[in-house]
């Protein structure tokens, strides 16, 4: 059937997801750093223009962005990761509502997704 998941579409899918981790971890370096205080944790990165109170402005504003930008990367960094784990586990393209095969042009337009078309149009008109 031509909209199940095949091999070559699982690999590449998962030859997919590598490369976005990868980039997520890049773009997570560049605005945060780990937290010594916590094990497997990161904190955003605070700038150091200078001691002047335009610099200290602009100080407070980047930090603002950097936090909130590493809140969407851990995100889509977790999802990344949890697409990675279901492709492991075999349960890779089932939806976790219905159990049904996901459409694999779903999948392959969004690679971290874990719910079929209409579980997910279901979910979004009861909130």
């Amino acid at each position: 059937m031509e909209n199940e998941l095949d091999t070559k579409s699982l690999t590449e899918i998962k030859k997919q997801l590598l490369a976005q981790e990868k980039q997520l971890l890049k773009d997570l370096s560049s605005v945060s750093r780990e937290d010594s205080h916590e094990r497997d944790e990161r904190s955003a990165a605070f700038p150091e223009y200078g001691d002047k109170s335009d610099e200290n402005s602009q100080e407070i504003t980047d930090y603002s962005t950097n936090i909130v930008t590493q809140k969407v990367l851990e995100k889509s960094l977790e999802d990344v990761e949890k697409a990675l784990e279901r492709i492991e586990k075999g349960e890779y393209g089932i939806c976790k509502y219905c159990h049904n095969p996901i459409d694999i042009k779903r999948l392959m337009a969004r690679p971290t997704a874990n719910s079929c078309i209409t579980c997910k149009t279901n979910l979004q008109d009861n909130e």
